[in-house]
């Protein structure tokens, strides 16, 4: 079943079956608002209660507009000049409204991003009998240069004491060791780290982790609830998504309990920086990434 509906002025796609719904904001980027499993009654993505769903205007802060869900972040992260371009904070993608379609049981969404001129485009549907969403990607070049960017998917989730982030990384980094728990700087055995299992989400205590992870080669990345085994779960192609970021504030970002899973095209988080080794999207005029990625969200597969 799909169906529109609105939510504070905002426009919200529902695309549902017997088991899982889902919720996006074309006016938003597409932004998944919900991953609800109907089964369990157990809403899996986190929202900032502070603020209301709101469109943002191209340049504005993120962090100021970090309402939750799931966001993703082309062609950067932080305000970079790129390939002659000022890009903004997090991005063209979250402030662009899309064009969408509900047919053939899917949901489409697309648009041409204005500074990158990158075209996205992602169909969504849910699977039969199952609590899982596809989401089918094409990302093409339209502009008559080279583009060098950052891909990466921004799934903000609710998280409880105990929660592990599973990911089979052999290798990982402290992105901002001042704001880190941990002091170690250099590359660590993903999960060990000073004597600790970093994947293991603590009490809210003020504290953060943010962590490079990669020498990933099965293109799988999730959270699990101990408690009540649930395991929000994101499937892709290593290929295209090499490396996975992970982003958790147990109280220090603004008050916030949530972790973010975060599969990316590039590492670091300075596209400049990450072209400049190598480890970046580029695609050509016109060129383009077909791909699709699979959302989990229900009963544990572990």
């Amino acid at each position: 079943m799909i169906f529109r509906k609105e939510e504070n002025g905002i426009v919200l796609l529902v695309i549902e079956n017997d088991r899982i719904r889902a919720e996006l904001a074309p006016a938003l980027g597409g932004k998944f608002t919900s991953v609800y499993n109907k089964i369990l009654g157990r809403e899996f993505l986190w929202h900032n209660t502070a603020l209301q769903l709101e469109k943002s205007a191209p340049g504005a802060d993120y962090e100021d507009n970090f309402w939750g869900g799931i966001d993703e972040l082309i062609p950067n992260d932080v305000p970079e000049n790129v390939d002659g371009i000022d890009y903004p904070d997090h991005g063209e993608l979250w402030t662009t409204e899309l064009e969408a379609t509900l047919e053939n049981g899917k949901v489409g969404l697309w648009g041409v991003l204005p500074k990158s001129g990158l075209y996205y485009l992602k169909e969504v549907s849910v699977v039969d009998g199952k609590p899982e969403i596809r989401v089918r990607y094409v990302i093409r070049n339209t502009a008559d240069a080279s583009r060098s960017f950052l891909w990466k998917l921004h799934a903000a989730l609710r998280i409880s004491p105990g929660d592990r982030v599973v990911s089979n990384a052999k290798a990982a980094r402290i992105v901002y060791p001042q704001s880190s728990r941990f002091s170690f700087q250099g590359e660590f055995p993903w999960p060990q780290i000073e004597g600790q299992n970093a994947s293991i989400v603590p009490p809210k205590d003020g504290s953060m982790d943010f962590f490079y992870l990669y020498r990933e080669t099965t293109g799988a990345m999730s959270m699990f609830s101990e408690g009540d085994r649930l395991q929000f779960r994101y499937e892709y192609d290593p290929a295209v998504f090499p490396y996975q970021w992970y982003f958790a504030s147990f109280g220090q970002f603004r008050d916030h309990y949530t972790a973010i899973l975060e599969p990316a095209t590039a590492m670091p988080f300075s596209v400049n920086e990450a072209a400049a080794q190598g480890q970046c999207t580029v695609l050509k005029p016109g060129e383009e990434i077909v791909t699709t990625v699979t959302i989990y969200a229900g009963k544990s597969q572990i």
